[in-house]
């Protein structure tokens, strides 16, 4: 007896599919280069954040801790001295000082005088290399710049042997044409100091004035030409305009040294009773901290001048953007 063939149960007639392969999102390379950028600044910023935190932030937030604290001495000031809250104690002192009050006046003065003298007088110069008139500019740039090279100390004690009467062949000059001047007088100390910082800066911030001007295109000079402007004409409404930005960024920088005025009032001291220790904020504050060992109240006015500082860099800032906001609508 034959036994019937077993055959295998049949394999399902439905093949499953391969699932396709997932095709790239457009997005995801400019994702990758996105991060790529990102990845690239971050790491060309950070040694910009590291010093801005260690040099700057640290600083600033140690004066600031430092401000609401004052050495005190409890028992009649025979008791043992200890560091102390003072709160606000020691920005009433500071405003309330008729001589911080005084060297900030003086440093306004300063400023007044200063800053137009350096950027009128920066800009004319640049004018005047970037005209073709001056012949060997490049010996004229070097010859404007090396007072800049000179270190401020070394530039106000130059400057200190020509101011001091019996030492100074300048003073003798004059005084053989019967022209007596004190130029370390009430009425003259701030005026010389200003031309100290001028002879030390004024090259400087010329070739800043001139990179900006040779950036100027030279086909709307040309067309100015063209059109029969002259020389003055040229230099005072084509180029001064098209470089105003380096203009404010030369104010602003301006302002922001001469508030810190200090070397070059503290060696004069040394020649003139007109200067005393607290002449400007920064030579009060070094009164302060390293002469009356107050570092609370050093402290203290090292904040004001930082907060009056940043006020007016503020200040510039929001009138030159209103300034030239009308000129980018018309545009």
């Amino acid at each position: 007896m034959t036994s019937p063939v077993t055959t295998p149960a049949s394999a399902p007639a439905s093949v499953t599919a391969a699932a396709p392969a997932p095709t790239p999102s457009p997005c995801t390379p400019r994702k990758s280069a996105r991060r790529r950028e990102l990845g690239a600044a971050g790491a060309l910023m950070t040694p910009f954040f590291i010093l801005l935190v260690t040099v700057f932030l640290i600083p600033v937030a140690t004066a600031v801790w430092l401000s609401f604290f004052s050495d005190d001495q409890p028992g009649l000031g025979f008791g043992p001295e200890r560091t102390v809250f003072v709160g606000l104690r020691s920005y009433t002192a500071v405003l309330t000082d008729p001589t911080f009050l005084s060297g900030l006046g003086t440093v306004v003065l300063y400023c007044v005088i200063y800053i137009p003298l350096m950027v009128i007088g920066a800009l004319a110069l640049a004018l005047l290399l970037d005209s073709g008139v001056v012949r060997l500019r490049s010996w004229a740039q070097l010859g404007l710049f090396l007072p800049h090279a000179v270190p401020g100390i070394i530039a106000a004690v130059i400057w200190l042997y020509l101011y001091t009467p019996g030492l100074s062949p300048v003073i003798d000059l004059l005084g053989k044409a019967d022209i007596t001047i004190n130029l370390l007088g009430v009425h003259t100390v701030v005026p010389s100091i200003v031309n100290i910082a001028l002879w030390s800066n004024l090259g400087y911030n010329m070739v800043v004035f001139y990179a900006a001007l040779q950036a100027v295109p030279r086909e709307v000079i040309e067309a100015s030409v063209v059109d029969g402007a002259g020389p003055v004409r040229t230099a005072l409404q084509i180029k001064t305009p098209l470089v105003r930005s380096s203009v404010v960024m030369v104010a602003m920088f301006t302002l922001i040294f001469a508030l810190q005025l200090f070397t070059e009032p503290m060696l004069l001291s040394q020649a003139t009773p007109m200067i005393s220790s607290r002449f400007s904020p920064s030579m009060y504050v070094y009164d302060a901290a390293f002469t009356r060992n107050n570092y609370g109240l050093a402290a203290a006015a090292s904040v004001v001048l930082l907060v009056c500082t940043i006020a007016l860099s503020y200040g510039v800032t929001r009138w030159t953007n209103r300034a030239n906001a009308p000129e980018e609508d018309a545009r």
